[in-house]
């Protein structure tokens, strides 16, 4: 007698246009795990500032990298609560607005006060050998990051994701995240919020 099995098992062709999965989200506890891994390494409130850059003001990894000093500081020296990132510096080749809430403010004030800029135009973050990160180089240290603290699927986009899942998850509204995100268009802003595990299982429980 056959024994009966599930044709579902079967691995499924791919579809054309197939994707990878997207960056994972992170829990507070995972985000946690990476400022603690940070904390044990050189250029640890440089690497922390940018991570949670890319969290708390939802960042792409290369704005991050193209921000300098006048960025992020005022003409009297105190971190801005907003500022305008130039067409050159963003996706898109469009200038943008960006939010810095009062929790990224504290980082960036801890890390001016060890790192001092001679020219407020340089490059907020220093590197070893040159002026500034390219976008790609930084995309490869911070998905270094998450993968030596040991963070499965986590990639330079997760901090941005994570970000606007946690906004979405509060009721922030689209058009809200569309702006901090720097959105055009709002597919692409609702493509980057995750719908987790968690949050699913709560809305059900409503019906």
């Amino acid at each position: 007698m056959n024994r009966k099995h599930n044709i579902c098992s079967k691995t499924a062709p791919k579809r054309k246009g197939y994707k990878m999965a997207q960056a994972a989200t992170l829990t507070q506890q995972q985000l946690q795990r990476v400022l603690d891994y940070l904390r044990t390494r050189r250029h640890s409130k440089r690497n922390r500032a940018i991570i949670l850059l890319t969290y708390y003001a939802m960042l792409r990894v290369g704005e991050v990298a193209a921000l300098r000093y006048c960025d992020v500081v005022d003409a009297d020296g105190e971190i801005k609560a907003e500022t305008t990132i130039s067409a050159a510096q963003t996706k898109g080749n469009k200038a943008r607005k960006v939010w810095f809430a009062e929790k990224i403010r504290v980082e960036l004030a801890a890390y001016l006060s060890a790192h001092k800029p001679k020219q407020l135009t340089q490059p907020l973050f220093y590197t070893q050998r040159s002026d500034g990160f390219t976008a790609n180089t930084l995309t490869h240290i911070v998905n270094g990051i998450y993968k030596v603290a040991g963070i499965s699927g986590a990639t330079s986009h997760s901090g941005r994701r994570t970000g606007l899942t946690n906004l979405a998850e509060r009721g922030v509204g689209v058009r809200t995240l569309m702006a901090l995100a720097g959105h055009s268009n709002m597919a692409t802003t609702q493509r980057y919020i995750d719908l987790r595990p968690a949050v699913i299982k709560a809305a059900i429980e409503l019906v």
